[in-house]
């Protein structure tokens, strides 16, 4: 139980920084005898809180962007329930084979975000200023965003694994904004994608005949913990060592990616 509640705390710090808390509580809780599926819906509903701390916490950087918020969400919505849908569908054998290759790619995306970031960095101060309104971008660009949103919310509602950083180095490739601000954005996305994906399996697991069903007490555990963490990751969160909380992530992700590979 300590050590689920640890890791909420360390997924909810990670989650508001960088993303891919999920490759801290997804293996914890597998490690500790919950199925992969159940795993994955009751890591969704106790993330929320985290993701909400987090938002919260960013509000600052979120400071004139609400028309493009309220563009982007619906996009997150739609694609959240799909994800979900399709974890709720698939047979766990499915999940099973699909998992282990958004495991690598949830990997991949965290050793190479230094690099990324740096890039996106230059641009922007390249760029000298932020975007205008996505109103004011081109048709093709704005479809192109919203697409964007979409497959990254059917990823987070399906597994949900480096979700904030896959939308944080699309969205910032595509809106030549400030990264720091581009952050604020992926943080409200994701929660929208988390809170959606959460509801879809509370209601399944209470109404749904037992076929799915949430551990309760991984979801409060790690609802405690990731609470703690993602007002953590907020306020204090940018003084940890980017390359020790990196090797943590990938260490925890190569764990989850040796215990999936077991089962199947």
């Amino acid at each position: 139980m300590v050590l689920v509640l640890l890791a909420g705390v360390g997924a909810g710090v990670i989650n508001t920084i960088v993303g891919s808390g999920t490759l801290v509580t997804f293996p914890t809780l597998v490690a500790f005898g919950v199925p992969p599926v159940t795993a994955t819906m009751s890591n969704a509903v106790g993330l929320v809180p985290g993701n909400i701390t987090g938002s919260f916490g960013y509000r600052r950087e979120l400071a004139g962007q609400a028309r493009l918020v309220r563009t982007l969400v619906p996009a997150s919505l739609v694609g959240s329930l799909i994800g979900a849908f399709l974890l709720l569908t698939l047979p766990e054998d499915a999940f099973i084979t699909i998992v282990p290759v958004l495991i690598v790619l949830a990997l991949v995306l965290v050793v190479v975000q230094p690099p990324l970031q740096r890039w996106l960095k230059a641009r922007r101060e390249a760029a000298g200023a932020d975007a205008p309104s996505i109103e004011a971008m081109g048709s093709g660009r704005r479809a192109l965003v919203l697409v964007t949103v979409l497959g990254c919310g059917v990823y987070g509602g399906y597994f949900a694994a480096a979700q904030g950083i896959l939308l944080l180095a699309l969205l910032g490739i595509l809106l030549p904004q400030a990264l720091q601000r581009v952050n604020a954005l992926k943080n409200v996305l994701v929660l929208v994608v988390n809170v959606v994906s959460a509801s879809t399996y509370i209601v399944v697991s209470t109404f749904g005949g037992g076929r799915h069903h949430l551990d309760w007490l991984a979801v409060g555990l790690v609802a405690a913990g990731s609470l703690i963490g993602g007002a953590v990751g907020a306020q204090v969160g940018r003084r940890l060592s980017p390359v020790l909380l990196r090797g943590c992530i990938v260490v925890l992700g190569l764990v989850a990616l040796y215990t999936i590979l077991g089962m199947g």
